[in-house]
C-alpha cells in the first residue's frame, strides 16, 4: 500500500507540474499576457519580512470600514484556527466601531510583514478580476447554443495531502480508463467530442467568447429571456494547465503586446470569428460551474466566503495566508495614481502563481469589467498577521509555468 501511495503522489506531482496550485477556487485569472518564469526560489528568502507600520505608505489615508466587513467573512473561517480564534473575537465585538477604532485594531493586533519574490525584490504583477454578466437560458437554442456545464460524472479529484503534506494545495484530477487514472480531456478534445459532458448543462449562452471569459473569471451572472438572473460559481475544472491565449496571439503576431488584455481579445474575436474556437483550444484549462442562491452579497472566492469588491484579493496560497489581510500598494489601472488599500486575501487562480502576485477583485458591471480587463500594473504587498506569528522560510520548489 505504501509503495502505491508513493507512486500515486509522485504521478500527481509530474502531472501536476512542481507549481500547479489548487484549481482557481472561484477563477483562473481576467486574460493576461503571462510573465517570464521565476528562477528556482532559494530557501533562504523567507517570503513574509516583518515590517513597521509606518513603511506603509498611504495606510493612514485608506477607508478601514469596507475591508473591515470583508475582514469579519473571513472571521467565519479564520476563527476556526487556533492562531487567528482570539484576534476573531475581539473583531467581532467590535462591530459598529468607527474608522479610528478600526485601524487601532489593526495596529494592535497585527504586524505588517513585506511579500517577498524568491530574489528578495518586493515588486511584482497586480492584475484585475470581475463579475461578468451574460445573456441565456435554461434550454438550447439557434441563439443560445454555448453550454455551461456542471461537473461531469466521471471527473476524478484525488486528494493526497493527508498523507504527502508537500502535496497541500495540490489535487489530481482525472479519469478512469480500466484501472487507471489517466488525464481528463482537455478544451480541445471536449471540444471535438463533448458527449462526456451530455446532460451536464447548467444553461446555455448566446456568446463563445463571453463563455470563455466567466470561465476565466470563474463567477458571474446570466440573465434569462424573462428578466431573471440566475449565479454561477466555480465547481470544478478539468486539471489541465492554464494557457493565456492573449500570450498566444501575441507569439503569433496578431495581436500588438499592449493590446493583450481582455478588450483586446474581445476586439480581436470580433475581427476572427472563424478563429475563435481554435484560438481558445490552446488554453487546455476548461471550468466546470454550480448553481448560486440569488441571495448571496457576492461570488464565493476559494475560502468559501462571498468576495467584496475593491477589497477582496486573489493570491498564491503558497505565499499569502487565505483570509488575512494584505496591504496593497499599486496603481489604477493603466494610469501612474497611486491606489493604496487594505484588501482581504478570499481568493485563488490558476494564474496567480508567485510571491508578489495578486488579483483585485473589482465587482460586477460594465465599469468592473473595464477596470478589471485593463489592470496590469507593478505593485507591493504587506500580509498583516496576528502578533505570535512566526514566518517561515518557504519550501525550494523548480520553476514552472
Amino acid at each position: 500500500m505504501k509503495n502505491q501511495l508513493s507512486f500515486a503522489a509522485a504521478a500527481a506531482l509530474l502531472w501536476l507540474n512542481a507549481c500547479t496550485t489548487i484549481p482557481p477556487g472561484t477563477r483562473v485569472a481576467p486574460e493576461k499576457v503571462a510573465v517570464s518564469p521565476a528562477p528556482a526560489e532559494p530557501a533562504s528568502i523567507v517570503v513574509l519580512k516583518p515590517a513597521a507600520w509606518d513603511t506603509l505608505t498611504g495606510w493612514v489615508e485608506d477607508d478601514i470600514q469596507p475591508a473591515w466587513d470583508a475582514f469579519l467573512r473571513s472571521c467565519a473561517v479564520l476563527k476556526k484556527q487556533p492562531l487567528w480564534q482570539e484576534t476573531c473575537t475581539h473583531a467581532d465585538s467590535m462591530r459598529g466601531r468607527g474608522g479610528a477604532a478600526l485601524r487601532q485594531f489593526f495596529e494592535s493586533r497585527f504586524i505588517p510583514h513585506q511579500v517577498l519574490n524568491p530574489d528578495g525584490s518586493g515588486e511584482g504583477l497586480i492584475t484585475g478580476y470581475y463579475e461578468p454578466l451574460l445573456k441565456g437560458s435554461r434550454t438550447p437554442s439557434r441563439r443560445y447554443r454555448y453550454p455551461i456545464y456542471t461537473i461531469p460524472d466521471e471527473l476524478l479529484v484525488i486528494d493526497l495531502s493527508e498523507v504527502y503534506p508537500e502535496l497541500k494545495n495540490m489535487r489530481l484530477r482525472g479519469r478512469l480508463q480500466g484501472r487507471k487514472v489517466i488525464p481528463y480531456y482537455s478544451r480541445a478534445e471536449l471540444a471535438g467530442n463533448p458527449a462526456p459532458l451530455q446532460g451536464k448543462e447548467l444553461l446555455w449562452v448566446d456568446d463563445e467568447i463571453d463563455l470563455f471569459f466567466l470561465q476565466i473569471q470563474g463567477s458571474g451572472r446570466v440573465q434569462l429571456e424573462n428578466g431573471e438572473i440566475v449565479r454561477v460559481g466555480y465547481s470544478e475544472q478539468n486539471g489541465h494547465p492554464y494557457k493565456s491565449v492573449g500570450r498566444v496571439l501575441v507569439e503569433r503576431g496578431e495581436l500588438a503586446l499592449e493590446k493583450a488584455s481582455m478588450q483586446g481579445i474581445r476586439e480581436w474575436a470580433r475581427k476572427n470569428p472563424a478563429k475563435l474556437s481554435e484560438l481558445l483550444q490552446q488554453n487546455s484549462s476548461y471550468v466546470f460551474f454550480r448553481e448560486l442562491p440569488t441571495d448571496v452579497p457576492g461570488p464565493l472566492g476559494s475560502l468559501g466566503v462571498p468576495l467584496t469588491a475593491g477589497r477582496s484579493l486573489a493570491i498564491d496560497p503558497r505565499a499569502v495566508p487565505q483570509g488575512a489581510p494584505v496591504f496593497l500598494s499599486t496603481t489604477w489601472p493603466n494610469t501612474d495614481k497611486q491606489l493604496y488599500r487594505l484588501m482581504v486575501a478570499q481568493d485563488t487562480g490558476g494564474a496567480i502563481k508567485g510571491n508578489v502576485r495578486a488579483d483585485f477583485f473589482w465587482g460586477f458591471g460594465p465599469e468592473a469589467a473595464d477596470q478589471a480587463g485593463k489592470m496590469k500594473q507593478t505593485g507591493k504587498m504587506w500580509v498583516l498577521m496576528p502578533a505570535g506569528y512566526v514566518p517561515q522560510a518557504p519550501v525550494t520548489r523548480k520553476a514552472c509555468c
